[in-house]
């Protein structure tokens, strides 16, 4: 009995083959063009087959390359060479180790079990809590790994048991589980910008900044499905119970109060004196006052310096050396210097009128000429009047002076003062409603939550605000997820080792995909292939909208069969040529790319995160009921696509504002 995965995949080769086999056969004359159609048909069938992407990309191009040298083997083998070299001394690669090393290390670190139990009671009072506390666990760790395979895994170890005891629907948990694990291939930093961005001649900077606000907006877009969801349909995903969502305080905070609910701020400052702390250490109620201040702190450093910065304003220097001729503020043609002979000067022809002794002028008796066209006779040479007196300095106590001093600074803007209120709403509000139970919660935070964080903001941050290269930031986040491991002691010889190994196996694959890409794509542009595309294309008279609706159904259709790097390597390669005559930015282009190949994990019947999910699950989970969970969230991310494309300056907005 012939599985229907197997049958999909027989029909879609099937499908493919029959395709070429038309045109080749209604062609009047098969040229090398039509022999690159061929050999695009024959690599995507090989890979469906099951042969390795790179070596069928690499097999494949020598030998059509071969044939369209006229079987010449050293010219073959010299473009394989170059083809190679030049994909390797790309720099932008070398960012992809880094990433992948750093990703694999903050999964080691095993920091999503903590991450996700701090992150389900914080959020216990939402409907659906636990799957948004996996959509949320999800992203931001699928941010800092960039691991799909990893994520999907560890989270179906860790949430789905949970959830299933809470009496989810199993499509619910699946769909959660294997939407949010695909978010790390769209929000930075992503391998799959990377991959893009070098083969589409794109900034991955530019990728990073404009991947911010989709990925975020996806996400944001799961996260209300499946509170909309829980809420109209509260049997799909129960409410937690009160033992769910109960905290168990520290054996020492359980001597000041049985009550979790209390308020800790004035319990805390009320045990510092008298018999209220006896058996208490002062030192263990002091660093939970600290612990207590940190929003507080940081919220008053943040304001004072963003306030400083938005208020002060560079003063213009000014230099003691004059700019070159702006010693005199005279008329035009008094300059000093080489100055252009006056244009009336010199010989003239005589006045017509009869020379001789006439009445001098009225009114103009021993006055100077006004300037150097006013006539002849011996005039002071250009540049030879004395310099005009300097307007006098305004003394310290003048206004004026005043005015100049005060220039150095300006009101805050309106933003800050908004900002300022929210930021101070939100700080007032933690400490209205701190109990010890959120105390506890907060400090489990602390120690999951925020370190991954300022991992992912000091790498996106020195990225998108040009402070380092992809390559170095990668480096710093390679050293921050090896920082954080020794941190959390999950730093051993055999957990390193096994990081360097994966780390080098991904990176090869990368890399031997790069080399194969760029010879297929050598040889397709020598055959003629991409012309033949091209021609086609355009005789089809597309406007934009149509150009762009048709590359994304079929990005869309080839998710199904093939996984992102395959459509990266193979596919864009003729798909970017053709952007210039659309009009279409390749930076857009490619944040439509990296959202629409969210699909290409959660499509069927090759969905990689739907068999990544079944590896982990107990038997009763069926890969139906994982597929049927997710066909909601491929229409969530067919949404987002159309609101990208809608609304650009979703994307397109912060490259502009950080790099115009």
């Amino acid at each position: 009995m012939i599985r229907r995965e197997l049958w999909f995949g027989l029909s879609f080769m099937a499908l493919v083959v029959i395709t070429v086999t038309v045109l080749l056969l209604r062609a009047d004359t098969i040229t090398d063009g039509h022999l690159g159609l061929l050999m695009l048909s024959l690599v995507v069938v090989a890979i469906m087959l099951g042969f390795p992407t790179a070596f069928t990309l690499m097999g494949m191009g020598m030998i059509f390359t071969w044939f369209a040298y006229n079987r010449d083997t050293t010219r073959t083998l010299d473009l394989m060479v170059q083809s190679a070299y030049k994909t390797m001394a790309n720099d932008v690669l070398i960012a992809v180790p880094l990433f992948v090393f750093m990703g694999y290390l903050v999964e080691r670190a095993n920091l999503i079990e903590t991450l996700f139990k701090s992150l389900h009671l914080a959020m216990a009072r939402l409907p659906g809590a636990l799957a948004v506390a996996t959509l949320v666990t999800c992203t931001i760790f699928a941010t800092a790994t960039g691991i799909v395979g990893a994520v999907v895994t560890l989270m179906g170890l860790l949430a789905l048991p949970a959830m299933l005891r809470a009496g989810y629907s199993v499509p619910i948990a699946a769909g959660a589980i294997t939407a949010g694990g695909c978010l790390g291939i769209l929000i930075p930093p992503s391998v799959l910008l990377i991959v893009y961005g070098a083969t589409a001649g794109v900034s991955v900077v530019q990728l990073y900044a404009g991947a911010f606000f989709p990925g975020v907006m996806l996400a944001s877009m799961y996260v209300l499905y499946v509170i909309i969801v829980a809420k109209l349909k509260p049997a799909w995903a129960p409410p937690l119970s009160a033992a769910d969502r109960a905290v168990t305080l520290p054996p020492l905070t359980q001597k000041l109060t049985t009550d979790s609910a209390s308020h800790a701020l004035p319990n805390l400052l009320a045990a510092l004196k008298g018999k209220r702390n006896a058996g208490v250490p002062t030192g263990h109620l002091l660093r939970q006052l600290g612990i207590v201040a940190l929003p507080g702190l940081l919220f008053v450093f943040l304001a004072l310096t963003s306030y400083r910065a938005a208020t002060n304003v560079a003063a213009e220097e000014v230099y003691d050396i004059q700019e070159i001729g702006a010693a005199t503020r005279a008329a035009p043609g008094a300059g000093g210097g080489l100055a252009e002979p006056p244009s009336t000067g010199g010989l003239q022809e005589p006045p017509a009128e009869p020379s001789g002794l006439q009445e001098p002028p009225a009114g103009d008796t021993a006055s100077e000429p006004s300037s150097p066209s006013a006539g002849g006779g011996v005039a002071e040479p250009p540049g030879a009047e004395p310099p005009p007196a300097p307007a006098a300095e305004p003394s310290a106590g003048t206004p004026e002076a005043a005015a100049t001093e005060g220039a150095t600074t300006r009101d805050a803007p309106t933003w800050w003062w908004v900002c300022f209120a929210l930021f101070g709403a939100i700080t007032t509000l933690f400490y209205l409603f701190l109990s010890f139970a959120r105390l506890e919660i907060f400090k489990m935070l602390l120690a999951s939550f925020f370190p991954l964080m300022l991992l992912i903001v000091s790498v996106l941050g020195s990225i998108v605000l040009g402070l380092a290269t992809p390559t170095e930031a990668a480096a710093m986040g390679a050293l921050g997820g090896f920082l954080l491991a020794a941190a959390y002691r999950r730093l051993t010889m055999d957990v390193l080792k096994e990081s360097v190994f994966l780390t080098a196996k991904t990176s090869a694959m990368v890399c031997w995909l790069f080399v194969g890409s760029a010879i297929f794509s050598a040889a397709f542009a020598l055959l003629g292939g991409q012309a033949l595309v091209e021609e086609w294309v355009l005789s089809m008279n597309l406007s934009k909208v149509q150009f762009l609706v048709l590359s994304q159904v079929i990005i869309f259709i080839l998710g199904w069969p093939l996984e992102w790097t395959e459509i990266i390597v193979i596919f864009m390669p003729i798909f970017i040529p053709l952007l210039d005559n659309f009009g279409v930015d390749p930076l857009f282009f490619g944040l439509l790319v990296a959202m629409n190949l969210q699909t290409a994990f959660l499509s069927p019947p090759v969905a990689m995160a739907a068999f990544y999910l079944k590896g982990v699950s107990p038997p009763h989970v069926t890969l139906n009921q994982i597929f049927l969970g997710m066909l909601p969230f491929m229409g969530i991310q067919v949404l987002a696509i159309v609101l990208l494309y809608i609304w650009p300056q979703i994307g397109l907005w912060l490259p502009q504002l950080l790099y115009k």
